[in-house]
């Protein structure tokens, strides 16, 4: 099960693209699952953030060093403002989703529920599952990323 596809934003558009492509079975990676939130990790992470209050959430994967700010054509006030300064701090690129992508996310489902800014970053480079030589570079790419977030807002 893919815990980041997992979410009620476009989660049938996820699985129908999904599916498509042959992931309709469980499997490591892009396996939907059968429905949102039937994963417990899942479920713990949406009930953690309809508890709080956040301002923006950042959602870290690993691979492609960039940085997703927008889910379909909601963007979030401040949203690309301070993705580009995240892109500034990290050396990372700030980017649209792919469409094939852009569905069932964390981030997107946040977007969607709070009309506030959410970021995914893709940090490393390579294949998955990244080498653990890349965590200090990871690291300093990534520390003003969290600085600024725990402070922009």
């Amino acid at each position: 099960m893919d815990l980041n596809l997992q979410f009620p934003a476009g989660w049938e558009k996820a699985k129908e693209i999904k599916y498509k492509q042959g992931f309709n079975k469980p499997a490591p990676r892009d396996f939907v699952g059968y429905g949102p939130l039937t994963e417990p990790e899942a479920l713990s992470i949406y009930n953690f953030t309809l508890s709080h209050d956040f301002s923006l959430i950042l959602a870290y994967h690993t691979q492609g060093q960039e940085i997703y700010w927008n889910f379909q054509n909601i963007n979030p006030p401040g949203g690309y403002q301070i993705g580009q300064k995240f892109a500034n701090s990290s050396g990372y690129t700030l980017a649209n989703v792919p469409f094939n992508s852009s569905f069932a996310g964390y981030k997107d489902w946040f977007i969607q529920t709070y009309y506030r800014p959410g970021f995914t970053i893709e940090a490393g480079l390579g294949e998955n599952p990244l080498p653990i030589s890349q965590f200090h570079e990871i690291y300093k790419d990534n520390l003003g990323i969290l600085v600024l977030g725990a402070t922009l807002i």
